[in-house]
């Protein structure tokens, strides 16, 4: 980026900066409720947008949990064209699910996936579908302060190191560099 623009974006970013800063004030006063289930769920997510191997790490942790446990996914579904909780078949499609959860489903067809932009909504939806369900994986959550996941895994890229970005919009952090606090692993 251009110094001349990253310098003009820098107010934007500042002004994004407290936003989120207040946001997460609101949850950690408890004017915000957190939701707090009574299983695992894992957190895969990052700090920055763009691509950091969330996917990847999902479909992993499937590999390495599912012959232990009964591991089900829940994604946001991005870029779907549909709203709301969808449970995945064999059959559903990317515009249904999302190109993601689509890529996973097609790798595990045992596994569940699940999409809802609601996580507080589609981790029950998906309980209710899915009840033998004992560890759920939660792609793209670590910004979802209303779900407190047990256990939360934060990806980095090691060309893009978040501690040396800034926030959106001059920068690509989603949250300050001190949001990698709540993070129990950190992965380069």
């Amino acid at each position: 980026m251009p110094k001349f623009l990253f310098y003009l974006l820098i107010p934007f970013s500042w002004l994004y900066g407290l936003i989120i800063s207040f946001r997460k004030w609101l949850y950690k006063s408890g004017l915000y409720t957190r939701s707090k289930f009574d299983f695992p769920i894992i957190c895969v997510g990052n700090i920055t947008a763009g691509g950091t191997g969330k996917t990847p790490h999902i479909e992993w942790l499937i590999k390495n949990l599912s012959g232990h446990y009964r591991v089900a996914v829940l994604s946001r579904g991005y870029k779907r064209k549909t709203m709301g909780y969808l449970l995945s078949t064999p059959i559903s499609t990317p515009e249904q699910i999302g190109d993601e959860p689509y890529q996973i489903k097609q790798k595990f067809l045992q596994v569940p996936v699940a999409v809802s932009e609601n996580r507080v909504l589609g981790i029950p939806a998906l309980l209710g579908d899915e009840p033998e369900t004992e560890v759920v994986l939660m792609d793209d959550g670590f910004q979802h302060l209303s779900i407190q996941a047990g256990f939360n895994i934060v990806l980095c890229d090691y060309h893009r190191p978040y501690y040396n970005d800034y926030l959106l919009p001059a920068g690509l952090l989603r949250e300050s560099k001190t949001g990698a606090n709540r993070a129990d692993v950190i992965i380069v």
